[in-house]
């Protein structure tokens, strides 16, 4: 795993190492749910990304790193490429990441329905479990991050 440019280009930054822990992730993913249940959309996804957003930092401080600067999120996408993550997951997760700016500092109501029960329902669990594996695996040697 090769972090040099994003080290030295300060997006992120060495810390000490700390235990990886999704069940905050967990509990947001609850929360997105009860935001949909009440057909409060835009707030469902921003919490589902924000349940993605922390088991994403917290496999990063997993692996001794977090991410700093005034783009912190993006600059979370960027490392989990790095690492060799679920591309198509993090791809998709970064998108939701500039479409969420929109609605949550803008005035523009923008989460259907069926894109709220897709980001929730499907993706957002998925990669909360995908980065447990994929940590369980570090932890074992089955998996070597690049």
């Amino acid at each position: 795993m090769n972090f040099k440019e994003l080290l030295d280009s300060k997006r992120i930054e060495e810390v000490e190492k700390e235990e990886f822990n999704a069940d905050l992730a967990e509990k947001d993913i609850k929360s997105a749910e009860h935001n949909f249940s009440s057909e409060d959309y835009n707030w469902a996804v921003s919490i589902a990304y924000n349940a993605v957003l922390r088991a994403s930092r917290s496999f990063m401080f997993h692996l001794g790193y977090r991410p700093i600067g005034k783009e912190h999120h993006k600059n979370v996408f960027e490392f989990l490429r790095k690492t060799g993550f679920d591309i198509e997951l993090v791809d998709y997760f970064d998108n939701i990441r500039k479409a969420r700016n929109q609605f949550v500092y803008g005035e523009i109501e923008s989460a259907s329905r069926e894109n709220a029960k897709e980001v929730i329902i499907d993706m957002a669990g998925k990669f909360v479990l995908k980065i447990r594996t994929f940590v369980l695996k570090i932890r074992t040697g089955k998996e070597v991050v690049k």
